[in-house]
């Protein structure tokens, strides 16, 4: 029987990779992966539209914001997997000014505060760990823009008290400049330096910020993961735990090299002896069932911020999924 065709677009992130050189293959799809470069950040409104909109493509990385709110819609014109491309604690992502007032978390209430959209999947996250310091929503002013750049296109509607970057300005500059006061960012912003620059981290000993988060939400969060049109998905849905599986093998062969040589850092066995210590030995597994949690609380956060006019749950999320018997 001849496999079935599949190609995907998705960030060049160093765990699919397994599965883009051949390593691992899904069992019946010949699958081809369209992989981008550097990452997501540099070219991810163009790497998410494609995911969804591109003709060429069957699917590919998509944002778990943007997915909520179509199922909220009612718009089931893609189908989401549980396949987790995208993950990242948050707390490291939290800039301030080296002279500015803004020393603790406490000292956020009331100030100015920069993120680079209002919507997307990280800044939903960003928020429900700005209330878990104690610093709900609205106890600080919003200002929503890119981050370095000023081209990208515009922000969008913003809710009432929220507001755009002026015309001309990055949030990056206009915190390091002193227009606001702290700025929620993905990419370390390019005047940042955690000695001499004039932007730093506002937690410099972010592991431990981010494992205090972890004793109380135990997940790694994610931000993307994988979706299908939805005319492939109806034309062979067994595909989807097909790929959960795959990407799974994928994970596991990039763990595995990891641990029998490590060479990206000079303690990096370290690093992965302390995190498989606290956070188990699979904390990267796909699937609905080891990340219903997180979902869970995503769904919550994105309907408390009224991104969602009704409380997606997870099992509506994952509908085709889970109705397909996908785990």
């Amino acid at each position: 029987m001849t496999d079935l065709k599949l190609r995907l677009g998705c960030a060049d992130y160093v765990r699919v990779l397994p599965l883009a050189a051949g390593q691992v293959r899904a069992k019946g799809i010949a699958l081809e992966l369209d992989l981008g470069r550097q990452g997501s950040w540099p070219d991810r409104a163009s790497l998410l539209a494609r995911g969804t909109g591109d003709p060429a493509l069957d699917g590919g990385e998509g944002s778990m914001g943007q997915h909520v709110r179509r199922v909220a819609a009612g718009d089931r014109s893609h189908v989401a997997l549980p396949i987790f491309v995208l993950r990242g604690f948050l707390q490291r992502d939290l800039y301030v000014r080296r002279d500015g007032t803004v020393r603790s978390a406490a000292d956020l209430r009331g100030k100015r505060v920069g993120m680079y959209s209002w919507a997307a999947s990280g800044s939903i996250w960003y928020r429900q760990a700005q209330a878990d310091m104690g610093v709900p929503v609205d106890a600080v002013q919003w200002v929503i823009g890119d981050i370095e750049s000023t081209s990208l296109a515009p922000v969008g509607d913003l809710p009432p008290g929220v507001q755009a970057a002026p015309p001309g300005r990055a949030v990056a500059d206009m915190l390091a400049d002193g227009e606001i006061d702290a700025m929620w960012s993905p990419p370390r912003p390019r005047r940042f330096h955690p000695q001499n620059g004039p932007t730093v981290r506002l937690f410099p000993d972010y592991p431990t910020v981010e494992r205090a988060w972890f004793a109380k939400h135990p997940f790694w969060p994610a931000m993307h993961l994988v979706v299908l049109r939805r005319a492939v998905w109806q034309a062979n849905p067994w595909i989807g735990q097909a790929l959960v599986d795959a990407f799974d093998a994928a994970d596991d062969a990039f763990e595995a090299s990891q641990r029998s040589f490590p060479v990206g850092t000079p303690w990096l066995e370290s690093d992965l002896e302390q995190t498989a210590a606290l956070m188990g030995d699979a904390y990267w597994r796909h699937g609905v069932a080891p990340n219903r949690a997180m979902m869970a609380l995503f769904c919550d956060t994105a309907h408390a911020l009224g991104l969602t006019e009704k409380r997606v749950s997870v099992d509506d999320y994952f509908a085709e999924y889970l109705e397909a018997g996908g785990r």
